[in-house]
Parts: C-alpha cells; sequence; structure tokens
C-alpha cells in the first residue's frame, strides 16, 4: 500500500439528483458521443496482478476510488446557481488556468448564475476584509491561463471558519472551489464541518495544488512537471559552471519541504547531478562514506561536480535549531544548501584542494512560471471535473488521479498526510543509477546493517 493508511473512500452526497444533465452524452459505446460516468465505476487502488489475486473471491475489500466525470442527474439545477472560487498557498504553475477552467466550465456547461473569485485565500472570504471578491464570467479570465501566479492572490494562516460560512450564506452560494495544498485542505475540511454543522445545501470541492507533489492518494498534482522541467535549467547551469573551473562544484537548492519529488525527477532527466539529497533519505557530510569524502573523491577524479538538494532534506543537522511554523503551521526548516555549501567550503579549505563553488536557487522563480502544455491539459481536465463533481451535489472530496484515471477523494483522507518518495521504489532506484550515489552516504552502521 505504498505505506499509505486507506481511509474510507465513499463520497459524500448532498441529496437527491433530479435535473437532467445539459451536457449531450448518453450510456452507450461505440457511438459519437462520450459517455456519463456512474457512481459505481470505482478505479483500483493497486493494480498489480499479485494483489488482485489476494482479493480476487471478494472484490469489496479491494480499495479503490470513485471515478470522477459527468453524471447524468444533477443536484443543482443548470441556471440557478452560485459559485465561488478561492486559491490559498503558495504560487505554483497551472493555477490559473485551473481557475479559467473553472469558470468556463460552470458557465458554457452548468450556466452557472454568478461566480465569485475570493481575493487572497481564505482571509477574502471573510465579510469585511479587502478587497471584495470579484465577479468572474469567461470574458474576465480570457488569458489568464498564459501568465504565471493567481489573479485572484493567496495567503496563508487560518481564519474563522463560523465568518467564512456566514458569507458563503450571505452570497447564496451553492459550490464552493478551492484550489491549495494540504494546509488549504484542513481549512476546507472544517468549513465542510460547519456546512454539515448547519445542514446547508453547499458543495465543497477541492483542486490539490502542490508544487512539492505530497498530497497523498493523487499521483502528481498539477504544477510538479513544469517545477521539475524547469528545475532541469537550473540543474544544467549548475552543470556548466561547475565544469568551467577547476574543481567545480554547483548545488542548486529545489522545493521540496518534506518530499523530495522535484529534485529527485529534476536529476533523472538532467542525468547531469552526482549527488541528490531529500528529506526521505538520510545522510551524514562526515566520515569515510560520508558527503564530503565522496565529493573529495570525485573531485579528485572528475574535477567537477554537481550536487541537487531539496529544501527538506538534512534537518537533523539542526536540531538544536528553534522550530518556526509558518501561518499554515508548516514548519520552516533551516536553510540546508547555504548549510551544504558552507560545510564544503570549510572541508575543501581544511583539505588545501583548491575548489569553487556555485550555489543556485531557483525556487521562486519557478514557482511563479505558467504552465507547460502538457501541465496546462492536466489543469484544464481538473477543472472540468470539479464542475461535474459539484453539480452532481459531491461535497467534501478533492479531484485525484491514480493509475491514470481522475478520481473523487475525500478530503478528510488526505488532511495531515504527506505523500513521500519511497526509497526502495523504481523511482528511487533510477535516482541512484543515475547518479552512481551509494544507497547511503554515511558510516551509520544501523542504517548499513538494514541494507544488507
Amino acid at each position: 500500500m505504498n505505506g499509505f493508511i486507506f481511509d474510507n473512500t465513499e463520497i459524500k452526497n448532498l441529496g437527491d439528483c433530479n435535473y437532467k444533465s445539459p451536457i449531450p452524452l448518453s450510456f452507450k459505446d461505440s457511438n459519437i458521443f462520450a459517455n456519463f460516468v456512474k457512481d459505481s465505476e470505482r478505479v483500483l487502488f493497486n493494480i498489480d496482478l499479485d494483489y488482485y489475486k489476494e482479493h480476487q473471491n471478494d472484490m469489496s475489500t479491494v480499495p479503490s476510488f470513485e471515478l470522477a466525470g459527468p453524471r447524468k442527474l444533477l443536484h443543482f439545477e443548470p441556471g440557478t446557481i452560485s459559485c465561488g472560487i478561492v486559491t490559498c498557498g503558495g504560487l505554483c504553475p497551472g493555477i490559473n488556468n485551473v481557475v479559467r477552467g473553472i469558470v468556463n466550465a460552470m458557465h458554457y456547461w452548468y450556466k452557472c448564475d454568478k461566480m465569485y473569485g475570493f481575493m487572497y485565500g481564505y482571509r477574502g472570504m471573510v465579510e469585511g476584509n479587502e478587497p471584495k471578491p470579484v465577479l468572474l464570467d469567461p470574458k474576465t479570465v480570457e488569458d489568464i491561463h498564459l501568465k504565471g501566479g493567481t489573479v485572484l492572490g493567496s495567503s496563508r494562516g487560518n481564519q474563522d471558519t463560523k465568518k467564512i460560512v456566514d458569507y458563503l450564506q450571505k452570497l447564496k452560494i451553492s459550490v464552493l472551489f478551492v484550489i491549495g495544498g494540504d494546509g488549504t485542505m484542513r481549512g476546507a475540511n472544517e468549513m465542510c464541518e460547519e456546512i454539515a454543522l448547519r445542514k446547508l445545501d453547499i458543495s465543497v470541492v477541492g483542486i490539490p495544488k502542490t508544487i512539492d507533489n505530497d498530497i497523498v492518494f493523487v499521483e502528481h498534482t498539477f504544477g510538479y512537471q513544469t517545477a521539475f522541467s524547469a528545475a532541469v535549467e537550473a540543474i544544467n547551469s549548475a552543470h556548466v559552471e561547475a565544469k568551467g573551473a577547476l574543481n567545480g562544484i554547483g548545488i542548486v537548492k529545489l522545493m521540496g519541504r518534506d518530499s523530495g519529488y522535484i529534485a529527485a525527477a529534476a536529476s533523472i532527466a538532467s542525468q547531469d547531478v552526482n549527488y541528490v539529497l531529500v528529506p526521505e533519505s538520510p545522510f551524514e557530510l562526515e566520515g569515510r562514506d560520508g558527503l564530503l569524502s565522496l565529493l573529495k573523491k570525485r573531485i579528485k577524479e572528475k574535477k567537477h561536480a554537481v550536487i541537487v538538494v531539496a529544501e527538506g532534506a538534512g534537518q537533523d543537522f539542526f536540531k538544536d535549531a528553534e522550530h518556526r511554523k509558518d501561518q499554515s503551521g508548516n514548519v520552516l526548516h533551516s536553510d540546508i544548501g547555504l548549510y551544504i555549501k558552507e560545510k564544503i567550503s570549510e572541508f575543501f579549505k581544511k583539505e588545501k584542494i583548491e575548489h569553487s563553488i556555485k550555489y543556485i536557487d531557483p525556487s521562486y522563480m519557478i514557482r511563479s512560471l505558467p504552465p507547460a502544455p502538457i501541465d496546462s491539459m492536466f489543469c484544464s481536465t481538473l477543472a472540468q471535473n470539479a464542475a461535474h463533481a459539484a453539480m452532481a451535489g459531491k461535497t467534501e472530496l478533492l479531484i485525484g488521479y491514480w493509475n491514470g484515471k481522475f478520481t473523487h477523494v475525500p478530503i478528510i483522507s488526505v488532511v495531515g498526510k504527506r505523500k513521500k518518495i519511497n526509497v526502495e521504489s523504481d523511482f528511487w532506484l533510477n535516482v541512484l543509477l543515475s547518479t552512481g550515489q551509494p544507497r547511503y552516504m554515511g558510516d551509520d552502521i544501523t542504517i548499513k546493517a538494514k541494507m544488507r
């Protein structure tokens, strides 16, 4: 199960669905129309044959997700509702594409009466906070997909959930689309609880946004492929700089607070990285088999090296540092990139080895990019499936992506969890084979014993 704790994946529905979808689809195969999706259609969590054989006598025990897509019958009557959209947390390529996709789907397909864009995250969902919500339509979002960032602005931090729901009621909003990561989904879950307590007919649908690709039960999130593709350019620059100097060392620090997917994927794609440091794989600096000794050997043989480090790697080196959190409750990590740069410089000076270090941190440049075409397409489909789910009266869910299919995942199932690299996976093996680095950099005999 890749270390995931599998919760109940049943999706909550607001009530009866009595309105026929205006989209001209069918349930027939081999005609010129796509098909509506039935609630009974599921996406298996694990498609390995051996796992399937274990459960073939009782398929009801096999974990699965509800398949996303357009439903024939709707809970909300097209042309009679208003909806809201909010974007929260850090920037990520593709946010504007998702906003545009939602607006167009709700306007052209479901004739949504009014669409409010809440400004600067959850703070804009409290009445009285400026600026006020803006009205969105296809004209206002016509070209926003060509720009990075978010036209609605973003922010971190908690707001009074009761006041947020009060505002939703005042604006007569029936559907709220929430675009954000773990902290945002925590806030969305609290909203769902308050909405349920008041027995309101409001659907809350999340679109997972995290450049770190660390939301569980989602294979990859939008912006991730743009991010690691752009990171490759930074790595290439570091490689050129390293080769251009005697004993040159290029260090690239990339996003990855708790999960090192961007650092790992970019390193595989680049093929010019010698050491990849991620939160999931411990390492040591000192000792015979530590990073510094390995780097010294590499420099003596090849005269250059490239190191890629995820921002959350090596936090064990800062055990005595003050633990701080941002407004969303995320731990603010110490700067491992600069720490490693300083330690390498100290070590090579002590060893009397001439060297040159170039340090590159492209994080904010990458976060603010518009999405690559593959991410743009992914964003559009996420937005469309969010609109379908909302109109069918589904709530307290986010749109996931699993085994090549878009899915419905309960928000409560992802809150407080992090998807991490499995260091026994083919993905991490690819990193090791691409870089040539050992499975473990260090002399800890306990860790080495586990690898035998």
